[in-house]
This record gives structure tokens, sequence and C-alpha cells, in this order.
């Protein structure tokens, strides 16, 4: 053999090791960097941000639970932006972690990034939102809230207020007029949100959502939304937001206009955080509807089994409650968030 081929063999063998070496590195530096203690498996979890009081108790809940079941957390905010996240999960696919989670800020466009999650053997647990994809192999199963059953409760209610209010606008030949302040537009929750409520409504002609804008889940748009809105609809009934962040900002609007939120106006929101609890103590919020973040506990448990090679449900939700005026609130424990 050449002298030149034996330098040839001598390089590869060189850089087979180095990277075997480099490999090992990376894993154990992740090891040390990880939120928990050592010795579990890791989870690398992309967080869509900290946009209200509710997602930062799920971040709560998700950390906690990791600490607390030995699981070794790499956590990453993507300050609501879909290319942060998938980014996040390229490192944690060169980090090779046991297990991903994340929160898709939208729907749509992750085919790509789950299928080299997929090429890299790593599974997929979809949380809090829903995606659609071409292949449904790509994830191993999604745990979260029942959106589109929250839109229904949400209509639910509205059914029997007004009912119980003697369906006036109706005796009038008048609409029940309705605007819906929604969530992130291609949000599998602002979208589930949205279905439901319609479905629900649909065999109530009296019931028209005369106006409907996104307010991305963000109390300062749910106030500038409820701002103009005002200077342009005087007369509606019932004003149905995706979340009580947006809903914080629209009560603001209304009061400074004037209007007596829960009483002039019938305000229906979803999430149950502690303000809009007691917003409805006061009256001034006719209907909450739970979404429970507190999802920590299950994703760790999912985790494991993941890890261990085990299938999980495709589907699974969380179990949530629904707050109304009609309710005695005394016995309502503190929220947490």
């Amino acid at each position: 053999m050449s002298k030149k081929g034996m330098y040839s063999i001598a390089f590869a063998m060189l850089f087979t090791v180095c990277a075997i070496i480099v490999t090992q590195c990376v894993r154990s530096e992740t090891h040390q960097g990880a939120t928990s203690g050592q010795g579990g498996i890791i989870l690398g979890f992309s967080q869509i941000g900290a946009e209200s009081a509710w997602r930062k108790c799920n971040t709560g809940s998700i950390q906690q639970a990791a600490e607390e079941s030995g699981v070794q957390l790499l956590f990453a905010n993507a300050e609501q932006k879909q290319e942060n996240q998938i980014k996040a999960m390229r490192s944690f696919i060169a980090y090779q972690v046991d297990v991903i989670g994340f929160v898709p800020i939208v729907a749509d466009g992750w085919d790509n990034i789950l299928r080299e999650a997929m090429d890299a053997g790593i599974p997929v647990l979809v949380t809090d939102r829903k995606i659609h994809t071409e292949d449904d192999r790509l994830y191993a199963g999604f745990i979260g809230t029942d959106s589109e059953q929250e839109g229904r409760e949400a209509a639910f209610f509205l059914l029997k207020k007004f009912a119980r209010l003697g369906n006036q606008d109706e005796a009038d030949g008048k609409p029940v007029r309705i605007i819906e302040i929604s969530g992130t537009e291609g949000s599998s929750v602002a979208l589930g949100r949205a279905a439901g409520f319609r479905e629900a409504l649909a065999d109530h002609p009296e019931f028209t959502i005369i106006h409907s804008q996104s307010g991305d889940f963000l109390r300062s748009k749910g106030y500038e939304i409820m701002r103009n809105l005002l200077e342009v609809y005087s007369d509606f009934e019932v004003v149905f937001s995706h979340n009580d962040g947006m809903t914080l900002g629209i009560l603001d609007a209304m009061r400074e206009a004037g209007i007596r939120p829960g009483k002039d106006v019938v305000i229906v929101t979803i999430d149950a955080e502690q303000a809009a609890i007691d917003a409805l103590r006061r009256g001034e919020v006719n209907c909450v509807i739970e979404c429970n973040p507190k999802t920590g506990p299950a994703i760790m448990s999912l985790a494991k089994r993941l890890a261990q090679g085990e299938k999980i449900p495709r589907l699974l939700h969380v179990d949530e409650t629904v707050f109304s005026e009609y309710d005695d609130l005394s016995s309502v424990a503190p929220r947490g968030y």
C-alpha cells in the first residue's frame, strides 16, 4: 500500500474516533445543562412563549413536573415564532435527546422537522395545540385541552343565558349579536374554539356573529380591538373571547367607554385565570370556561413511556370545568395562574 493510502486510512480512522468523542461530549453536556437531576431521560421541550398568565403556569407545570420526576429538561422559549421552534427542535435532534415535546404555535408547517426527528429515532409529543401533518406517524401523540368542546361550552352558556332572559330579542325578530375575539390565526386552539362555537349555534339562527377578529391571545390586542370596535358597533349583546388575557383588555376598553361588562354586554371567556374568576365574581364576566394548563405530570409520564419504546394514545384530553354566573363560586380554589 502506498504511503498516501496509509495516510488516508489513518485520517478516516481518526475522524471516526473524533466524531464518536464529540457525540458523547454533546450528550454529556446536554445532561449537565438540563434543569433537573442527573440520570433521567432527556426531554427537549419547545414552548411558544410567555404571552399570558396561563402560558406561564403551563411552563411552570412542565418544569416542576420534570424536576419531580427526574426527567432532564432542555427548555426553549420560541417567543411566538415558528422558526424559533424549528431551530430549537433541530438542536434537540443534534443533542440526541430521548424525546421531543412542543406546543405548536400554528397547526401547519411541521412535516419536515418531524421527519428529521423520525429519521433520528426520536419520538415527538405534541401538547396543548394540535397540528396538521401529511402522515400522522410523524408524531407519537397529543395531550392537551379539547378546544372544540371549549367553543361548544361557550355556546351552551349563551343558549342557557338567553333562554333565561325569555328570548326577548328573538321574540322581537332581532338576532343576538355576537362579537368574537379569536386567538392566534392558524393555531389549532383558535380554529377549534371557533368551530365548536359555531357548531353548537348552527341550529339557532337567532344568534349571529357580526364581527370576528384575531387578538393573538394578547391583552393589549384585546384592548385595542375593542376600543376600535366600539367606534363601529353601538349595539351588540355578546362578546366571546378566546382567552382571558384578551378578555381583561376588553373589559378595560368597555369600562373606559362607560359600558358595564357582564351587564350591558354578556362576556364569555376561556382559560379560567384567577383574574377572570375574580371578574366573574364581580359580575363583569358571565361565563369562564377552563383551559387546564397543568399538564406537566402527564407530559412527563408520556415522555418516559416513549423513551422506553412504548406506544401512547394518539389523543388525550385533560379534564376541564365551566364556571358561570349561575354557580356558587365561594368554593373555587385559588387558580394558581
